[in-house]
C-alpha cells in the first residue's frame, strides 16, 4: 500500500511549504492517480500552489495518538490551553467510532495537517470506509481538518446552523487563527461545509449506533451532540469543558438550560480536557462557572454598572486554564444577552 504526499506552498509566502497527505480512492494505485489527484486538489484554490508530489509507503505520514474508551470508541486528547504556536491549535478532543461496516469521525481537528494525522491513525487500524464526519460545532479547533475526510469519502454532518456560521466566519477565522498558531500550521487548510444539517438522526455503522441531536443555542448556535448507544458515551463538544476555561459564543441561558437537563449517558467526552469524564458529574465545573457568570452579570445590571466596568471585574473563582483571558469576552457576551431579559 502507498499514499500520496503533495508538496503545497502558500502563494503569499512561497517559502512556506509542507507535504500534505491526499487520501486515495479505495483500490487506487498511487503512481497511476498521483498527478491527476494533485491537480484536482489545486483546482479553485487561490491561496496555495502544488509544487510536487510523490508516492510513499503507507504509514509515512504522522499519526495522531488515540486512547481506547471501548473496543469501538477511540479519543484523541487535545493539548491543554488556548491555541498557540506551540500546540498548533490542536487543543480539541477528537474521536473515532469503528463499526462492522464503516467508521465515523467526530470532529476533524484544527487544520488540514491534524485532520491528515487523524486519518492516518484510522488507516493504521482499519481499512473500512470512513462513512461519516460529524462536527459538534463550527469553531476552528474542531472543524478545520474536515476536507481530508470529504476526500476520503465521508459524508459531513453538522447541526442546521453550522454551514451559515462557518461560511460567514471562515476568512476571519483563517486570519485570526493564523496569527495565533502561525500561517504554516494552517497550510493547505480549506473550508469544507457540511453536506447536510440534521436536528436528530441515528447513524448505524454496523453493530455501533450513534444518536445525533442538535441543541438549541448554547455554546454556539450550531451545537450537536452524539451519543454512542452501545457504550453510553456522550460526545458533547464544547458544551462541556474541563481544564480550559469555557467560552461563550451562543446563549448563556440556553447553555445553562442544556446543562440543567442533561441527556442520559455513562461518560462524556468533553470538547477540551480529559479523554472522558463520568456523566452527569462531568458537567459540574462548566455549570458552576456559567452560573457564577450569570449571577455576576445580574448583580452588575441590578447595580446599574456599565459593561465597560464589568469587564475589569475578576472572574469567578475556579481552576481553569486561561480564565483571565477568556472571562472578559464571556462577560461581554453575557452582559449583552442579559441586559435585554
Amino acid at each position: 500500500m502507498q499514499e500520496l504526499l503533495v508538496m503545497v506552498c502558500l502563494l503569499a509566502q512561497p517559502d512556506i511549504c509542507q507535504e500534505r497527505l491526499l487520501p486515495l480512492p479505495k483500490g487506487a494505485e498511487c503512481p497511476a492517480v498521483a498527478e491527476a489527484a494533485a491537480h484536482r486538489w489545486q483546482e479553485g484554490d487561490d491561496r496555495h500552489r502544488v509544487a510536487a508530489w510523490r508516492c510513499a509507503p503507507a504509514g509515512s505520514a504522522p499519526v495522531l495518538p488515540l486512547t481506547a474508551l471501548s473496543a469501538a470508541v477511540l479519543v484523541h486528547q487535545g493539548a491543554p490551553g488556548l491555541p498557540s504556536r506551540e500546540n498548533r491549535g490542536a487543543i480539541a478532543n477528537l474521536a473515532v467510532v469503528i463499526g462492522e461496516r464503516s467508521v465515523a469521525v467526530i470532529d476533524a481537528g484544527a487544520s488540514r495537517a491534524q485532520g491528515e494525522a487523524l486519518y492516518a491513525a484510522i488507516r493504521a487500524m482499519s481499512d473500512l470506509p470512513i462513512s461519516h464526519l460529524i462536527l459538534t460545532h463550527m469553531h476552528p479547533d474542531h472543524s478545520f481538518g474536515a476536507e481530508v475526510f470529504r476526500e476520503a469519502g465521508a459524508e459531513i454532518i453538522a447541526a442546521p446552523g453550522f454551514a451559515a456560521a462557518l461560511e460567514a466566519r471562515f476568512d476571519g477565522y483563517l486570519e485570526s487563527y493564523g496569527r495565533q498558531i502561525g500561517a504554516e500550521a494552517l497550510l493547505g487548510t480549506r473550508i469544507a461545509l457540511p453536506d447536510r444539517g440534521v436536528r436528530e438522526e441515528v447513524v448505524d455503522l454496523g453493530g455501533q449506533t450513534l444518536v445525533l441531536r442538535a441543541v438549541a443555542t448554547a455554546h454556539t448556535d450550531n451545537d450537536l451532540t452524539i451519543l454512542h448507544h452501545e457504550s453510553g458515551t456522550l460526545f458533547a463538544g464544547d458544551l462541556v469543558f474541563a481544564g480550559l476555561a469555557p467560552t461563550l459564543d451562543g446563549a448563556l441561558a440556553g447553555w445553562l438550560g442544556w446543562l440543567s437537563d442533561p441527556p442520559e449517558a455513562v461518560r462524556v467526552v468533553p470538547g477540551h480536557g480529559p479523554a472522558s469524564l463520568p456523566w452527569p458529574q462531568g458537567r459540574a465545573a462548566t455549570e458552576h462557572y456559567l452560573t457564577a457568570l450569570r449571577d455576576q452579570i445580574h448583580a452588575a445590571l441590578e447595580a446599574g454598572r456599565p459593561m465597560s466596568a464589568v469587564l475589569d471585574d475578576p472572574p469567578p473563582p475556579g481552576e481553569w486554564l486561561d480564565l483571565d483571558m477568556v472571562h472578559p469576552r464571556n462577560a461581554a457576551a453575557a452582559y449583552k444577552e442579559l441586559e435585554w431579559e
